[in-house]
């Protein structure tokens, strides 16, 4: 066997396979062009999920004939004025993606750049090239790619259906439009239009806001929160929806370096480190983050397809992430997002209420309209076994002005479970032990970062029977647990004996704050500490010490839990992201029963 050079064809085939996988990646690479070419117009027009036809038209710089010439030939680029890979401004710099089209499909380029009297076209069939020759064209290039992968019949086995083709692409579009809101993008596929995005001007962040609602859907503009930071020369911006905002996969998270889509585990990592504490590990944020770096701090050549990325300062970028996000997340005080009020509206049926809950909402307005005795009860109501599913209270002698919060004034609790309070232009329903554990929680993390938690002495130290394994595991973190406001020492072989429980907690369950955290610790493993995982260890003791489902609440506590949580930020959802209340605007009701 005889070591030689292969030919130059087989080696553009070769580099084909990795940078051209599907229609998509071609539509990437010839769009990429395009934006590094200036263009503030970019065309697509694809047929047959683009293995027949794709076309991709833009108003850029456009080619001469020598130009047009090199495009075509291995690693022959512009994007490289100085040689130096550690400075790399464009989207393609390494002069393969032209050649290995023309490689494993028909290519046909035509441009004309600015003042020049001719256009120039040049053809690339399965290698064999033809061309250049003077073309009628305007200003910008056309890039025609017929019968996708017809010079290696091998890889069409892999290409998917039709519209799972023409999807990828749709979405590849969509974020490189993402980075580049003051640039128009359409995309033609068999004759209809399936992305059609206009320009935007103005300020960077509202024709970003802009353009990430119209691709993200119109739900994001009123649902995310600003993201900006800086630091050592990195800058992040962005829009990260609020916590009540989210799905089920990650699909809508869109990350970007140096205005480049990237998919980094960094970066996935950093946005879940930031979400922890508000998000369930099975729920996603939609955002759209946009990071800036130095050219020099982070390598984008470790793959042709230049989808994935390194950093020299990892941990630099993650703290930034991480911090960025949470800072806005704070800022966003207690807002929930507004699906949760779509969905509740969609939820209800007009005159399709089953009996149950009609009772219930007329038990509700005749206790709003019965007069009420000193203790906040409608008179003739039983208080305890047999009360009624709603109570309404007397909400005081302040609650006009009670009315101009964002939350209101309490009016009624509905099963012992729910609040319901009026606000100026509409109803807030409040799920009492959802706040009450976001409270807790937020004053734990507080007073953790302060002064410590404050702890009570039991009367009675409690002792709690446990699984031995459990009970060493628990013992073992004693020291750990002190500092979150738990003091406990081992009892035995197979308990644990409480002295002393956070003062936030109140008249807490100690057997079931105590057994909850063994099965909590048994997950994270000896190896984590607890001030790693302090989301999960806070939450857990926040739900013990907040006000359960079932317990009656009257008018003045009520009113002070809708305070609290107007003044506590991320108070709009529990500690697993789902939302503490729910807000029914006049305009909404009124349209339930027939008013609008």
């Amino acid at each position: 066997m005889t070591v030689r050079v292969l030919p130059p064809n087989l080696v553009n085939q070769i580099a084909a396979g990795e940078v051209v996988e599907r229609p998509a990646s071609v539509v990437k690479e010839l769009v990429e062009n395009a934006l590094d070419a200036g263009a503030r117009h970019v065309d697509v027009t694809m047929n047959d999920g683009g293995r027949s036809l794709i076309v991709v038209s833009d108003d850029g710089r456009g080619m001469d004939e020598r130009e047009l010439h090199l495009a075509v030939e291995r690693h022959a680029t512009s994007k490289l004025p100085d040689d130096d890979l550690t400075e790399i401004g464009f989207f393609g710099f390494r002069g393969e993606a032209l050649p290995s089209i023309g490689a494993v499909a028909r290519l046909t380029i035509t441009s004309r750049p600015p003042g020049a009297s001719s256009a120039w076209y040049i053809r690339v069939e399965g290698g064999r090239r033809e061309g250049p020759v003077p073309a009628p064209h305007p200003k910008g290039t056309r890039v025609e790619v017929r019968d996708l992968f017809y010079a290696t019949p091998a890889r069409l086995k892999f290409i998917k259906t039709a519209r799972t083709e023409l999807n990828h692409a749709v979405g590849t579009i969509e974020r490189l439009a993402m980075a580049n809101p003051m640039v128009a993008f359409t995309l033609t596929a068999d004759g209809r239009d399936r992305v059609s995005l206009e320009a935007q001007s103005g300020d960077l962040f509202d024709v970003r806001l802009s353009r990430l609602g119209a691709i993200m859907g119109k739900d994001f503009i009123p649902n995310a929160v600003q993201v900006s930071a800086d630091r050592n020369g990195m800058r992040l911006t962005g829009y990260a929806g609020v916590p009540t905002y989210n799905r089920g996969n990650a699909l809508a998270q869109h990350m970007f370096v140096n205005g480049r889509p990237v998919r980094d585990r960094l970066l996935q990592g950093a946005v879940r480190g930031a979400y922890q504490n508000f998000l369930a590990s099975n729920r996603h944020p939609y955002l759209a983050l946009f990071l800036d770096v130095p050219p020099k701090e982070v390598d984008v050549n470790v793959h042709p397809a230049k989808a994935e990325v390194r950093f020299r300062d990892a941990g630099q970028v993650r703290g930034l992430i991480v911090g960025a996000l949470k800072h806005a997340l704070a800022g966003a005080g207690h807002q929930a997002s507004t699906t949760v009020s779509q969905a509740a509206l969609g939820a209800m049926t007009p005159g399709m209420l089953p009996p149950r809950s009609s009772r219930s909402l007329f038990s509700m307005v005749q206790a709003s309209r019965a007069p009420l005795n000193e203790l906040g009860f409608a008179e003739g109501q039983a208080r305890y076994d047999d009360a009624p599913t709603a109570v309404a209270f007397d909400p005081g002698p302040d609650v006009a002005a009670a009315e101009d919060y964002p939350l209101g004034a309490a009016r009624a609790q509905v099963h012992e479970t729910y609040i319901v309070a009026q606000t100026s232009d509409g109803l807030v329903i409040v799920d009492q032990h959802a706040a009450h554990e976001r409270l807790v929680y937020e004053h734990m993390k507080e007073m953790l970062a302060d002064t410590g938690i404050t702890r009570q002495i039991l009367l009675l130290p409690e002792v709690v029977d446990l699984d031995e394994a459990l009970a060493q595991k628990l013992a073992s973190r004693a020291e750990e647990l002190a500092e979150l406001g738990l003091v406990l020492e081992q009892f035995g072989e197979g308990a644990v004996m409480v002295r002393e429980v956070p003062a936030l907690l109140g008249d807490t369950n100690v057997q079931g704050l105590v057994k909850d955290l063994a099965d909590e610790l048994a997950d994270l493993g000896d190896t984590l500490a607890l001030q790693d995982k302090l989301a999960d260890v806070c939450g857990t003791m926040a739900c013990h010490g907040s006000i359960r489902a079932g317990r009656r609440l009257g008018g003045p506590e009520m009113n002070a839990l809708l305070r609290e949580m107007e003044q506590t930020p991320h108070a709009g959802q529990c500690n697993h992201g789902r939302p503490t209340y729910v807000t029914l605007k006049l305009t909404d009701i009124e349209k339930l029963f027939g008013r609008r």
